[in-house]
């Protein structure tokens, strides 16, 4: 049985995920489709690589993950596939693979372009079900990755924002904001671990917000808190609250870690 997740923005108020399913099922019939995520924003792509980056290493070994988040669907943008070490990634050339695949061994890059292996007639509006779901299906018949098309030396790829280190202090800023409004930042927590023994302390626009503990339990409702997240990196929530409302932080925020 082979193992196929879906990441995209189309939301489950629509047909486009179940006919999404359908594709798989008609080349597949065995294939377990697994919904990493359907509610990214529409066209937020880099909310998309973060979706796909938080769930893909917690599958078995030769899953193919789609991720369709794709508000270039019909133009020039490429459509890929990239089998790494771990799996297949398939979606739009737009950067949504990208952060997942940080953390890749690559080793091949294919632009889809043999149609043999795609839905016809394929449109201009809906390239998750014409290409990217019957690729995804064929690959995971173990389908050839050469098969697809050309090699790629490269993909696109969004920019992971860098950390700035210094003394006392750790520089970085939210990259994700999840639903229950916590925000993820890209501070992991090893370089959190550099900062020493004491709770570091959290601060943004030279103002303390909160600090680092152990879960969002460790202070009261309605107080923010740190914590090392389930991504691996820290996040700053309000206990039974949201912290991109109470604190008014948005993704690209910078956020600094300062020892105690």
């Amino acid at each position: 049985m082979s193992v196929i997740t879906l990441t995209t923005d189309f939301g489950t108020r629509d047909w486009f995920v179940g006919t999404m399913k359908g594709v798989i099922l008609s080349i597949n019939p065995r294939a377990q489709i697994v919904d990493l995520s359907h509610e990214i924003s529409p066209g937020d792509i880099r909310a998309g690589a973060f979706a796909l980056m938080a769930g893909c290493a917690f599958f078995p070994k030769g899953t193919v993950h789609v991720a369709v988040v794709d508000p270039g669907v019909g133009s020039g943008r490429r459509a890929i596939a990239v089998q790494t070490a771990n799996g297949f990634f398939v979606g739009p050339d737009n950067g949504v693979l990208s952060f997942a695949l940080r953390r890749e061994k690559i080793k091949s890059i294919r632009q889809l372009t043999n149609e043999a292996f795609f839905l016809k007639p394929v449109g201009p509006t809906f390239h998750g079900r014409d290409l990217f779901a019957p690729v995804a299906a064929h690959l995971a018949c173990r389908l050839p990755i050469q098969k697809l098309g050309p090699p790629l030396r490269d993909f696109a790829q969004l920019p992971w924002p860098a950390l700035r280190t210094e003394s006392d202090s750790i520089i970085g800023e939210v990259v994700h904001v999840d639903r229950f409004g916590n925000l993820i930042t890209n501070i992991d927590a090893a370089a959190v671990r550099g900062l020493g023994r004491a709770a570091p302390q959290v601060f943004a626009s030279g103002k303390r917000l909160c600090r680092v503990a152990d879960c969002y339990a460790a202070v009261p409702a309605g107080r923010a808190v740190a914590v090392a997240g389930s991504t691996g990196f820290v996040e700053i929530a309000v206990n039974r609250g949201s912290a991109a409302k109470q604190l008014r932080l948005a993704v690209g925020s910078k956020i600094m870690l300062r020892a105690a």
